[in-house]
C-alpha cells in the first residue's frame, strides 16, 4: 500500500515591485543626498559650530568642533556638546594634521574650499527639492502613497511584533515579502513627508534671498541659526536612516533588492506543496 507524504519546497516567484518613476526618483535622490551631505559638511567646516536663535553666541555653542593646543604644544581636536568637551583628535576638530571640523574624506571637495562646496550644495539642493515635489505629485496621482505606504490598522497593531522580528533579524517571506512591512511604511513616510521637506525648508531659511522672498520662514524656525541647527540635525537623522536602510537591504538579499530597484522585478521565495509516493512500513 502506498500513501502520499506532503513536503514543502521553496519556489521562486517574480513580481514587479517598483514602478519606473519610483526607481528614477530613488537613484536621483540617492545621488543628490550623497553629494548634499558631503558638500554640506564642507560648508559647515567654514564655521564648525551650531547655535540657537537668530545670532551666533560663540561662547555658548550647542555644538562646536575645534582644535586646541595643550601646554606641551600638542594640537588636539575637541568636540563640545552642550558645554561638555570630548577629545576627538583624528576625527573631529583636528584630523590629517589640519584644523578642520569634519575630516577631508567626509567632504566635497576634500580640501578646504568653501566656494566650491557651496556651488555643489546649492546645485544639488534644487535637484533634491524638485525631485521631492515631483515624487509627491506622482505618489498621490498614482495612488502609490495610499496603496503602498500608508499603514493599515492591522499594520499598526503589528508594530510590536515587527520591531521584535527586526531585532531578531527575522524578515518576511512568501506573501508578506511582496509588500512593505509596517516599519518600512512608517520610515518611508517619515523621510518623504517629514525629513526631506524639513531639510529643504531649513536650507531655504538660511538663504537671505529666500528670507526676503518668504520672510515667515525665519519666524517658523526661530531664526537663521536655529534653522542651521535643525538643518544639521535633520541631515544626521537622514544619515541614520541611510545606514539602517542599506543594512536592511544587505540582510534581506542585496542583489535581489538591487535588481528590483534597477529593473523593478523582485524575487520572492514562496512555499509550495510537493507530494512524493512512499511505501508504508510493513506493507508490500
Amino acid at each position: 500500500m502506498q500513501e502520499q507524504t506532503p513536503q514543502t519546497e521553496s519556489q521562486p516567484e517574480r513580481i514587479y515591485r517598483h514602478a519606473l518613476p519610483v526607481r528614477i526618483w530613488h537613484w536621483i535622490n540617492a545621488l543628490a543626498v550623497f553629494i548634499l551631505i558631503m558638500s554640506g559638511l564642507q560648508i559647515f567646516n567654514a564655521h564648525p559650530a551650531l547655535y540657537w536663535g537668530d545670532r551666533s553666541d560663540r561662547d555658548k555653542p550647542l555644538l562646536a568642533l575645534r582644535a586646541m593646543k595643550t601646554e606641551s604644544g600638542e594640537v588636539k581636536g575637541v568636540t563640545t556638546v552642550l558645554g561638555h568637551p570630548f577629545d576627538t583628535t583624528g576625527l573631529f576638530g583636528y584630523s590629517g594634521d589640519k584644523v578642520r571640523g569634519f575630516p577631508s574624506w567626509a567632504t566635497i571637495p576634500s580640501g578646504k574650499w568653501l566656494a566650491m562646496g557651496r556651488q555643489w550644495h546649492f546645485f544639488f539642493a534644487w535637484i533634491l527639492a524638485v525631485n521631492v515635489f515631483l515624487y509627491m505629485a506622482y505618489g498621490f496621482a498614482s495612488r502609490h502613497v495610499k496603496k503602498d505606504l500608508v499603514p493599515t490598522r492591522p499594520d499598526l497593531r503589528n508594530i510590536p511584533t515587527a520591531v521584535k522580528d527586526h531585532l531578531l533579524l527575522r524578515h518576511e517571506t512568501g506573501e508578506a515579502a511582496k509588500r512593505y512591512n509596517v516599519l518600512q511604511k512608517l520610515s518611508y513616510l517619515g523621510v518623504i513627508f517629514g525629513l526631506l521637506p524639513l531639510i529643504v525648508l531649513t536650507g531655504l531659511t538660511m538663504s537671505p534671498t529666500m528670507d526676503a522672498a518668504i520672510p515667515f520662514l525665519l519666524d517658523l524656525f526661530g531664526g537663521r541659526q536655529s534653522a542651521r541647527t535643525l538643518h544639521f540635525i535633520t541631515c544626521f537623522l537622514f544619515v541614520g536612516f541611510i545606514v539602517i536602510h542599506v543594512s536592511q537591504v544587505m540582510l534581506t538579499g542585496f542583489f535581489n533588492n538591487l535588481r528590483s530597484m534597477l529593473t523593478g522585478w523582485f524575487t520572492v521565495r514562496t512555499t509550495g506543496a510537493v507530494h512524493e509516493q512512499s511505501e508504508a512500513p510493513g506493507q508490500n
